[in-house]
């Protein structure tokens, strides 16, 4: 294994629970708590014990030794084992499992309201240092968070090929920087070894239930970012994240948190900020330059995440199709979603301006952490059961421990509700009815769809029977469908209102496999439709959940002889049947669903640059259909 691709899933993977150190004891001790952690010597090692073996129990044993042993074709994530629990389903007709997925799709909705919160606590945690160097510059965190947020998104278009290369170096120099003030915090207390045993954890956990409780909402902030770990290990494999993880991030941050829990020990006024006071004075403005750049790597992460999570939901079926650049010719994880992208915009700047602190925003924090968190070990049980075919006992035990942790968790994150702890409830809940309105809206519209359409193989035979009525023009038509039972729209009404069709005529049809990447050998799938020489046939295009539809790059590959002749492709036209969603009186949705259905479908991208058409060589047609 290279040592680039290590550093390379440093630099990615890593930001956002890398910089977690920056703001996770300051929040655990923060006097203007709804429920206050009080300052004592066993409160401190019962704290940065629980730090120490929450990350332990849920980043390395759940996440790097656990679920990333669980891949769809090498891709990870909540989609990832959504899209194993339906293709599953479809095949076993296990209820369990559909159920299952759809709360996945409640876990990535939660995933949406992480994103839009991790670049503001991140970056608005970083510039706050500025207060510990010269407390009178407290009045431009604000501003300085948002514009370094606003230059943020700017570049996204551009994408982060150009500064990935970067990403790796600077975060080796945080961990290492990090550890090494932690280090220094040690050697000035080494008594908070101590904390490393799991008894103080226990001991907190029983012996101050009431206050460790309540502590677990701030705690929880150890572990942001491991869904990431999961998320990404499609791009860097399993073994350069789980030596990344083992060998410098969990280290590191061990002993950053230690150094602070040695610094409040020595001095209690210290949980204004232990990680910036933790650096010598010399040292202080050049760590909060640092600490800037990570937490931006940390934003770009989680954004970047963002965009894939979307487009595989876009794929699957759950929303509308996005517009989505490549923005690199290397790497095809690597996109950009506009529509996303400005969103997310928005709603970041909103929450700096309405929040203003990152300790008011880790009250909302933890909640959207815990809950994908919990959901993800809950699916990876699941799957786990009928890949691995493992004892149901096993199974059992270790879910019950593990979701016991999570759970725990997610209960002391609901006591933060009416403090914030609402906001990525609000945002998830908003994006689950959104895609599951627009996955059961979807299946609606085909399905009156197909009933205008009429079966294919009919089509075609009624084509034979009347050849003396239809004009022949040369050329090649190709005319995109959504499956090969039904004929398309568009070719219906050449042939039946202007009684023509070109010599040769490809029906094609895009099929989405719950795989990120098909295997070129796999792509299309051929059929004469009954007929050997009469111009007309089927192809079915196979692609990934991950990957971009190219509709001439994948005729170029047929041969003239799967084909019935040449299909000039450079000359080619294509037909695409466009529908006009109106709100109809039949009880299919709610009325507000439908109109909710309606108004998701305007953001659809236009279908000839989705599917790589010349525009100069497309013909639209359109219908309405009622919802």
């Amino acid at each position: 294994m290279r040592l680039a691709v290590v550093v390379g899933a440093l630099g990615v993977v890593f930001g956002d629970i890398g910089t977690s150190p920056i703001y996770t004891l300051q929040t655990v001790f923060n006097p203007e708590d709804p429920h206050p952690v009080p300052v004592s010597a066993g409160n401190v090692y019962g704290v940065v014990s629980l730090i120490f073996w929450s990350v332990m129990i849920i980043v390395t044993v759940t996440y790097v030794l656990l679920a990333m042993r669980i891949s769809n074709d090498g891709e990870g994530g909540i989609m990832a084992l959504i899209a194993l629990l339906r293709r599953w389903g479809a095949q076993q007709g296990k209820r369990a499992a559909v159920v299952l997925a759809a709360v996945g799709i409640f876990g990535a909705s939660l995933f949406f309201g992480d994103s839009m919160i991790t670049p503001a606590i991140s970056v608005l945690s970083a510039v706050e240092g500025l207060k510990v160097v010269e407390p009178s510059l407290g009045a431009l965190v604000v501003p300085i968070t948002a514009v370094i947020i606003v230059v943020l998104f700017s570049v996204q278009r551009k994408g982060t090929a150009s500064v990935g290369r970067i990403f790796g170096p600077v975060t080796i120099l945080w961990f290492v920087v990090i550890g090494a003030c932690g280090i220094g915090g040690i050697a000035g207390n080494p008594a908070i070894l101590k904390a490393l045993s799991p008894t103080y954890a226990i001991g907190f956990l029983t012996g101050h239930f009431g206050i460790a409780f309540f502590a677990l909402a701030a705690i929880v902030l150890a572990v942001t970012g491991a869904e990431a770990i999961y998320a990404d290990m499609g791009h860097f494999g399993r073994r350069a994240i789980s030596r990344g993880w083992l060998l410098l991030v969990f280290p590191a941050c061990a002993l950053s948190y230690l150094g602070q829990g040695a610094l409040i020990l020595e001095n209690p006024a210290n949980i204004s900020s232990p990680f910036f006071l933790l650096v010598p004075e010399w040292g202080r403005l050049p760590m909060v330059l640092l600490a800037t750049a990570a937490t931006v790597i940390a934003s770009q992460a989680v954004i970047t995440g963002a965009f894939s999570v979307a487009s595989q939901a876009a794929q699957l079926g759950y929303l509308p199709r996005l517009r989505i650049a490549h923005t690199s010719e290397s790497s095809i994880g690597q996109i950009y979603v506009p529509w996303i992208n400005w969103l997310l915009l928005a709603s970041v700047l909103t929450l700096v301006f309405a929040f203003r602190s990152s300790a008011a925003l880790a009250y909302a924090f933890g909640m959207a952490v815990t809950g994908t968190i919990t959901i993800t070990t809950l699916l990876f049980f699941y799957v786990a059961r009928w890949k691995w075919n493992a004892p149901v006992w096993l199974i059992a035990a270790g879910a019950t421990v593990l979701l016991l942790v999570d759970l725990l968790f997610v209960a002391a994150n609901l006591t933060k509700l009416a403090h914030g702890a609402w906001l990525p409830l609000l945002i998830a809940l908003t994006a689950f009815t959104l895609m599951t309105t627009w996955q059961r809206g979807r299946r609606i519209v085909t399905a009156e769809r197909e009933r205008r359409e009429g079966s294919l193989r009919e089509f075609i035979a009624d084509i034979r029977d009347n050849e003396e009525s239809i004009t022949r023009v040369p050329g090649t038509a190709v005319f995109l469908n959504r499956g090969k039972l039904t004929a398309p729209l568009a070719m219906r009404a050449n042939v039946e209102h202007n009684h023509v069709r070109h010599d040769h005529v490809v029906i094609m049809s895009l099929q989405t496999e719950p795989v990120p990447r098909v295997a070129p050998d796999d792509r299309v799938i051929i059929d004469d439709l009954g007929y050997d020489h009469d111009g007309i046939v089927h192809v079915i295009a196979r692609f990934g959940y991950m990957e971009t539809p190219d509709v001439p790059a994948t005729l170029r590959t047929l041969g003239t002889e799967v084909t019935e002749g040449p299909l000039q492709i450079e000359q080619a036209s294509y037909f695409l049947s466009k529908i006009e969603l109106r709100s109809g009186r039949e009880p299919t949705m709610a009325a507000w669903r439908k109109r909710l259905f309606v108004a998701t479908s305007y953001v659809t991208a236009d279908a000839a640059e989705y599917f790589g058409l010349p525009r100069d060589r497309t013909v639209i047609m359109g219908s309405h259909i009622e919802v």
